[in-house]
């Protein structure tokens, strides 16, 4: 995996959908929306997460660009609070053994 810390830096998304994001995180809870944003019986570790919501906002982001009838703002915040939290769970570049 490249560096997660740059690749969401690059991230450029609308303001409204960065800042909905910021706001959910406080109520963010890991075992109960990442098994629902995911599909799975359990949470997975936080790198694999990453990489998977890494997945789901990019098809998220095309679809709200190409302005398909099926985007939902609501799921694409979703999916950005759960990205946000789960990279703060990443060990910080240079600090793994």
């Amino acid at each position: 995996m490249t560096d997660v810390t740059a690749l969401l830096a690059a991230l450029r998304r609308p303001r409204l959908l960065i800042r909905a994001a910021r706001f959910g995180l406080a109520d963010y809870h890991r075992a109960r929306d990442l098994k629902r944003l995911m599909h799975l019986p359990d949470a997975p570790g936080p790198r694999v997460a990453v990489d998977r919501l890494i997945a789901q906002e990019a098809e998220m982001e095309a679809r709200r660009k190409e302005g398909v009838a099926a985007y939902s703002p609501a799921r694409h915040v979703e999916i950005l609070i759960a990205l946000m939290a789960e990279a703060r769970l990443l060990p910080r570049p240079g600090t793994e053994a």
